[in-house]
């Protein structure tokens, strides 16, 4: 398991535009109503990495589809702990200066923020750095890989 996060100022623009550093930005009202009341948000990704895939992957072909999908569960589980490890690294970190997390993350796919905000968003967090590819559809590949954004207040 690996992981990346990058801690951006934002503005946020007509209730829809949420502006980046150098010219970056997301388009999405529901992201701009989830980060209101914040003036930086945290993107974060987190990967679990080829090996589990081609684990699953041979248990399904070799006629252990019961392992392969325990597998593929307990990947989903430790990515998305991951996210969990981070989100709790910065609240950490953010107390010290008077700020916490909103509570919840915010992923590209979800509501109107497109599924193509995910390649400014590996970019950012340098996801390739961790073996993380992502196709012309703007999935991550492998599987188990997720991207994130929360608000700092």
């Amino acid at each position: 398991m690996q992981g990346s996060a990058l801690r951006l100022p934002i503005e946020i623009e007509n209730t829809l535009l949420i502006r980046l550093p150098e010219g970056d930005a997301f388009a999405s009202r529901k992201l701009a109503r989830f980060l209101k009341d914040a003036r930086e948000l945290i993107l974060m990704g987190a990967t679990a990495g080829m090996a589990i895939m081609e684990a699953i992957q041979a248990d399904i072909e070799g006629g252990n589809a019961t392992r392969g999908v325990v597998l593929d569960a307990t990947a989903s589980e430790v990515v998305d702990a991951a996210l969990d490890w981070i989100t709790g690294y910065f609240r950490q970190s953010l107390r010290r200066e008077g700020k916490t997390l909103l509570n919840s993350r915010f992923s590209a796919g979800y509501g109107d923020f497109d599924l193509e905000n995910q390649q400014l968003m590996h970019r950012l967090l340098q996801m390739d750095r961790l073996n993380v590819t992502i196709t012309e559809n703007c999935l991550l590949v492998p599987e188990k890989s997720v991207t994130a954004v929360t608000g700092i207040v």
